[in-house]
C-alpha cells in the first residue's frame, strides 16, 4: 500500500513509524525540512518538503499513484484543501483529515463531507477522542489505563499492582485455575520498564504495571482480584475549560448518574463561554495552580481531578496539589512522552495521551482487512487489535492451542456472535468470530498474515 502521510509532527511521525514497519510505502511530506530530514533518517520513508496542499507538493510526492492520503498537519484548513487537491487532481482513493476545530464536527454539517462536497472519508477529531478517553479513564477510577472494545463488551485495563495485591507471586496458570469462572485474562506486563506478553508459567510482583483483557460483567471481580475497587464518581473537578474539558463536563452533565461538576478555566472569555454552554456545572474563573482556588472548587472532597489545560507541566503540577490536599484520584493531559516515567514518582494515577489516542483512532481506518479496533500501548510499543476472522485465515476452524500465534501476542477474549468467551486452549475459532488479541510492535506483521488481511477500504 502507498500512504501519504502530510505532516511530520508527533502524531505523523508515529503513523509513518507503524505503517513503514509494515512495509508500506510511505511518504512524508511537511514544511519544515528538519522534521522531514528526522522522519527520513529515523525511519523507512520518503520525505518531501513543501506545502501539502500544493497540487505540485503533493505530485512529487507520488499522489498520481498513491492508495491513500492522510492529512495530519497543525492546520485544519490545509488538512482540509489537502484532501480536496488530492481527490480533485490526483483522484487519491481513501482520504483522512485531522480536524482540531469542533465547529467542523457539529451534526449540523455532517454532510459536508461527502465526494460532491469536500471528499474527506474519515474525519478524526482529537478532542473529542480525548473527551471520550478521559471519560473512560473517570468510569474505571482504580486503572492508570482503560479502553473498550468488543462493542463496549470487554475492557482493557492497565492495573498498578501494589504491595498488598493478593495475588502477588502467583503463576498466572494457576490464576486461572483459581479463578476458571472469571471472564479475564493478563495480556501484557510491564517490569521495570520493559512490556512483555507473559507466558503461563511467569508471576506477577509489586510495581508491576499489567494489562488486562475483562468482559464488563466481570469488571468489579477483576479488580478486585489485583487489589483494587472501582470508586463510584460523584464528584469531579475539571481544570481547563477548554474544548476537551467542556466536552468531558457536558458527557457528565448527561449521566443517568448525577455528577456534581466543577470546571476552572485560566481564561476568562473561555469561562464565560464555558458556563454559558453549562447547564449544572459550576465554571470557576482564575488559575488552576492556585491551592485557595483549588480549595474553593472542594478539591480535597472530591473523587477526581482531571487537569486538561494545554500545558503539560501544569497538568501535572495540579494533579500533584490536589492529591496532597486528598483528592483520591488524579488524571493529567500529558503530550510529552518522556515526562510519562515521572508520573508514579508525582503519584499522578493515570494520564491521558492525545499522540495516542489519536494514532489510534487514523490506525483503525487504515488497517487492512476486517480490523475493527486498535489501541495502542505506551510508546507504540504494542497494540490491541480487535477484527473479524476471515473465512481464508489460519486461525478458522482451529483451537486456540493448535494456533502458532507469536510470541508477542496474546489472545484477549473471542466474541461468537453476541457472546464475549475467555480464550482457553480447547475454544474453536471459526469464521466471523471476532477476536481480541495483545500484539508487540514487532509482530503486527504475522498476525496481519494470520488474519489473511488483504486491501479492503472500500
Amino acid at each position: 500500500m502507498k500512504v501519504i502521510i502530510c505532516g511530520a509532527g508527533q502524531v505523523g511521525w508515529q503513523i509513518a513509524r507503524h505503517l513503514s514497519s509494515e512495509r508500506n510505502d510511505v511518504t512524508v511530506v511537511d514544511s519544515n525540512a528538519e522534521l522531514v530530514r528526522r522522519a527520513s533518517e529515523t525511519l523507512d520513508v520518503q520525505g518531501v518538503t513543501g506545502f501539502a496542499s500544493y497540487p505540485d507538493v503533493l505530485e512529487k510526492a507520488g499522489a498520481r499513484d498513491a492508495d491513500m492520503i492522510i492529512a495530519a498537519t497543525h492546520s485544519d484548513e490545509v488538512n482540509m484543501v489537502t484532501c480536496q487537491v488530492a481527490h480533485s487532481v490526483f483522484g487519491v482513493p481513501r482520504k483522512i483529515a485531522r480536524l482540531r476545530a469542533q465547529n467542523y464536527s457539529m451534526p449540523l454539517y455532517s454532510d459536508l463531507y461527502r465526494r460532491d462536497h469536500l471528499p474527506i472519508d474519515v474525519v478524526i477529531s482529537p478532542e473529542r477522542e480525548v473527551a471520550e478517553a478521559a471519560m473512560q479513564r473517570l468510569a474505571a477510577p482504580a486503572t492508570f489505563d482503560t479502553e473498550s472494545f468488543m462493542g463496549g463488551r470487554a475492557q482493557l485495563l492497565g492495573i498498578d499492582l501494589a504491595e498488598d495485591c493478593p495475588v502477588l507471586n502467583t503463576p498466572l496458570r494457576q490464576l486461572n485455575e483459581l479463578f476458571a469462572t472469571l471472564r479475564a485474562i493478563v495480556v501484557g506486563v510491564r517490569r521495570e520498564g520493559r512490556l512483555f506478553a507473559p507466558e503461563a508459567g511467569d508471576q506477577l510482583f509489586a510495581g508491576d504495571q499489567i494489562y488486562v483483557f475483562s468482559h464488563v460483567e466481570d469488571l468489579g471481580r477483576t479488580l478486585e482480584i489485583f487489589g483494587k475497587s472501582n470508586r463510584k464518581q460523584e464528584r469531579v473537578v475539571i481544570v481547563g475549560g477548554g474544548n476537551v474539558g467542556l466536552a468531558v463536563a457536558r458527557a457528565l452533565e448527561a449521566q443517568v448518574d448525577r455528577v456534581r461538576v466543577r470546571v476552572i478555566e485560566h481564561d476568562r472569555a473561555r469561562a464565560e463561554y464555558a458556563a454559558d454552554n453549562l447547564s449544572r456545572t459550576i465554571v470557576l474563573n482564575g488559575d488552576g495552580m492556585d491551592i485557595d482556588l483549588l480549595m474553593e472548587a472542594s478539591v480535597d472532597r472530591a473523587d477526581a481531578v482531571l487537569a486538561v489545560t494545554d500545558d503539560d507541566k501544569t497538568n501535572m503540577l495540579v494533579a500533584v496539589r490536589a492529591k496532597s490536599v486528598g483528592c483520591p484520584m488524579a488524571i493529567a493531559l500529558v503530550n510529552d512522552p518522556t515526562l510519562v516515567p515521572l508520573l508514579s514518582a508525582l503519584d499522578v494515577d493515570a494520564y491521558i495521551n492525545p499522540r495516542a489516542t489519536t494514532v489510534s483512532s487514523i490506525l483503525r481506518h487504515v488497517r487492512h482487512g476486517r480490523v475493527r479496533a486498535i489501541y495502542s500501548i505506551g510508546d507504540a510499543e504494542a497494540e490491541v487489535i480487535e477484527a473479524q476472522v476471515l473465512g481464508t485465515s489460519p486461525l478458522a476452524g482451529h483451537q486456540v492451542r493448535d494456533i502458532a500465534f507469536p510470541e508477542g501476542v496474546l489472545v484477549g477474549a473471542v466474541m461468537k456472535g453476541e457472546k464475549v468467551l475467555k480464550p482457553t486452549g480447547d475454544l474453536r475459532i471459526d469464521e466471523g468470530d471476532v477476536i481480541a488479541m495483545f500484539v508487540m510492535a514487532k509482530d503486527v506483521r504475522e498476525v496481519e498474515r494470520l488474519l489473511q488481511v488483504s486491501i479492503d477500504f472500500f
